[in-house]
């Protein structure tokens, strides 16, 4: 068995600034500077939520070409008046074409990404959906050690639980088992999907959601 464990939150933003005014309104902190992706023409910040866990803030990048290709994470469905919101997730695997064999629903192709000195394979639809209606993460598998999050400041924050309410919980669910899944994720039954998850900082746990 090869299990998988969450690796990173997704808030999708019109803008990083955007995006960043939501964390440090809800956390209290301000994502640090990330960097570039650009096969995909977007940008990020990040945040450390733990060890092995960080939150990303991700845009389309302005000061590039739009790629020929979708971008990730449904980010070219954004208008320039969409709210920032969380809105997905990537699990960590160390072997992602095993754990790519074992998954009930197609989560897209494995394909090589890079962000300065960082090396990893991730899952992307071809056309840059996200899958089974905006409810399954990611699959990702890094190139070389330390985890990338021992490399952020440490503000003192943790990701406890993240929750998802899904249309369809026993078919994420049933996703969720065959990828072998470990740590604390909570599927609920909900009329459209949405994320919550649960931080612990400083000043007490804090809700992150739309």
């Amino acid at each position: 068995m090869n299990p998988c464990f969450i690796d990173h939150i997704v808030i999708t933003a019109p803008t990083l600034e955007a995006g960043a005014e939501l964390v440090k309104n809800t956390l209290g902190v301000e994502p640090q500077a990330g960097g570039e992706h650009p096969r995909m023409g977007t940008h990020n910040l990040l945040l450390r939520l733990g060890d092995a866990v960080f939150l990303e803030v991700i845009a389309c990048n302005p000061f590039v070409e739009k790629p020929k290709r979708p971008r990730w994470f449904a980010l070219d469905d954004l208008k320039e008046d969409t709210p920032p919101r969380l809105k997905t997730w990537v699990v960590r695997t160390e072997d992602i074409h095993s754990t790519l064999t074992t998954c009930s629903e197609s989560v897209g192709d494995i394909e090589p990404m890079s962000r300065g000195e960082l090396d990893w394979y991730i899952t992307i639809p071809k056309d840059g959906s996200l899958s089974i209606k905006e409810g399954a993460p990611a699959l990702i598998q890094w190139q070389g050690k330390p985890h990338p999050a021992t490399q952020l400041k440490d503000h003192g924050l943790s990701l406890i639980k993240l929750q998802i309410f899904h249309p369809e919980s026993e078919r994420l669910l049933k996703f969720l088992r065959s990828i072998h899944l470990e740590g604390s994720v909570e599927v609920l039954n909900g009329e459209m999907t949405r994320m919550l998850a649960h931080i612990n900082t400083p000043q007490g746990i804090r809700k992150l959601h739309v």
